[in-house]
């Protein structure tokens, strides 16, 4: 008996959520991933001071079947937006603004077509791989005839206020036998919902 009522309280939450999105809007979380998860919310502030570390993109398929492309885990993926939903209980959404909305039909297209390229765990920006808000910052990109649409900003793997990098960067790196990338440019899920040409706003809860 719980566990019906709590599908149906989840199904009538996921429908009024579809309700409030449409394709290209942006999905901000904030995911448990442990100490990687935790150093990216220690360096990025995102919208209202929310900790937001992965974002991904709505596609929604005639208005009845929603997905989200995002580049997680192992590669660049098609979600199904239930599955999205339930990593987290915060959701934020960011709609881009009208004067930028011409732009979402290309972006979609590109990150249909990335499906499969790995993800980017060397953190490094046009290596021929992803991580999430690479993937939607080349999107526009590529939608906005190959002009910036969001912005970069030079990355930092570094316990705030120190010099010292955070133990879980440094074992990372170690173990891909590369140099930690500190100060290369990048972006992150919650410098992209302060930017100016969105909207972001939260989602009902569930």
């Amino acid at each position: 008996m719980k566990n019906t009522i709590f599908f149906l309280l989840f199904s009538i939450s996921v429908f009024a959520q579809k309700t409030e999105l449409k394709s290209g809007d942006l999905l901000f979380i904030n995911i448990n991933c442990g100490g990687m998860c935790e150093a990216i919310n220690a360096v990025t502030d995102g919208f209202e001071g929310q900790d937001f570390n992965h974002v991904g993109m709505v596609y929604s398929d005639n208005n009845q079947d929603f997905y989200v492309y995002e580049a997680v885990s192992k590669c660049v993926m098609k979600t199904p937006l239930n599955d999205f939903l339930k990593r987290t209980s915060t959701i934020y959404k960011g709609t881009i603004k009208e004067p930028y909305q011409h732009l979402i039909p290309l972006a979609i297209e590109f990150c249909k077509s990335q499906l499969g390229v790995p993800y980017d765990d060397d953190f490094l920006y046009n290596n021929g791989k992803y991580y999430c808000s690479e993937l939607i910052y080349d999107a526009f990109k590529f939608a906005n005839n190959n002009k910036p649409f969001f912005k970069l900003f030079p990355m930092t793997y570094k316990e705030p206020g120190s010099d010292n990098f955070f133990p879980v960067w440094t074992d990372h790196f170690a173990k891909r036998g590369i140099e930690i990338p500190e100060g290369k440019p990048g972006c992150n899920p919650g410098g992209m919902s302060l930017d100016k040409k969105i909207i972001v706003s939260k989602l009902s809860a569930f």
